[in-house]
């Protein structure tokens, strides 16, 4: 019973944080980013942040920060590789004036949690290139794949989950590429393409998020594991599910009539 009412603590954890992300959606904003390969590094240097998206979950409105985005405004890309530094100093400087102003916001992201990727990867690039970061609130971060395991369990989809759940949802993968696509994306100077990646996840992660806030995200988790695992769960959707309702209050009814009849 133990593991049962953990199992449910964290349904519900998971349900009511999917629920305060759409409660106002125009205040929770959704994020992703690009790096360099943090696997198999010989160079100690923390990887570099190539391209980051930030989209308004109500309105879609998405601001983009990237850097050869930033080299175009500055004339650079003829020699963008001579000026990375400057270059992602500068974008990261404009994504944490986003975050400090919208920092009241929810911040959606998949993953985002450490110092390989993550908030801290971002606030350690910052400092590593002479700038201050701004920290987020940790109580405003909201990692989708955690939430997601929570609600569904973690058979609910197989490995890469976020690939997967494209795939047996339908949603279509344009323009996405996995993250070790993204690092060779930015070894190859194919900076447009990287970019529409980070632009199309920022998207398919609202659209994956949504799905879920309405109950109609496919995955492969059973009714039992979908409503928390927990025998406490099932009867409280048994008496918010409108049929079992309905008999239930016919059944009254058909009490009170044959109580009724046999007073006659």
């Amino acid at each position: 019973m133990g593991r049962q009412a953990d199992l449910y603590r964290k349904w519900k954890r998971a349900k009511d944080q999917l629920e305060e992300l759409f409660r106002v959606p125009d205040s929770t904003v959704v994020i992703h980013y690009s790096c360099e390969s943090f696997y198999d590094r010989a160079d100690p240097r923390s990887p570099r942040v190539t391209s980051i998206a930030v989209r308004n979950l109500e309105s879609g409105q998405t601001r983009s920060f990237s850097i050869h985005l930033v080299a175009e405004h500055r004339g650079l890309l003829a020699n963008i590789e001579e000026h990375y530094d400057s270059l992602e100093s500068e974008m990261l400087v404009e994504l944490m004036d986003h975050m400090r102003v919208h920092q009241h916001c929810k911040w959606l992201h998949w993953n985002m949690r450490d110092a390989n990727y993550g908030f801290e990867a971002l606030e350690n690039r910052s400092r590593a290139l002479s700038q201050a970061p701004f920290h987020l609130d940790e109580r405003n971060r909201y990692d989708l794949s955690r939430i997601l395991i929570g609600i569904y369990g973690v058979g609910y989809v197989g490995h890469p989950r976020l690939e997967k759940l494209l795939a047996l949802n339908h949603i279509t993968p344009r323009d996405f590429l996995s993250g070790a696509e993204e690092a060779k994306a930015f070894e190859r100077k194919e900076f447009v393409k990287l970019h529409q990646s980070t632009l199309r996840k920022v998207d398919v992660l609202a659209n994956i998020a949504d799905r879920a806030h309405r109950g109609d995200l496919l995955t492969l988790a059973t009714w039992w594991e979908r409503n928390g695992q927990s025998v406490k769960r099932a009867v409280e959707w048994l008496k918010e599910h409108w049929l079992i309702g309905a008999i239930s209050v016919l059944a009254s009814v058909a009490v009170i009539v044959i109580k009724l009849l046999k007073l006659i």
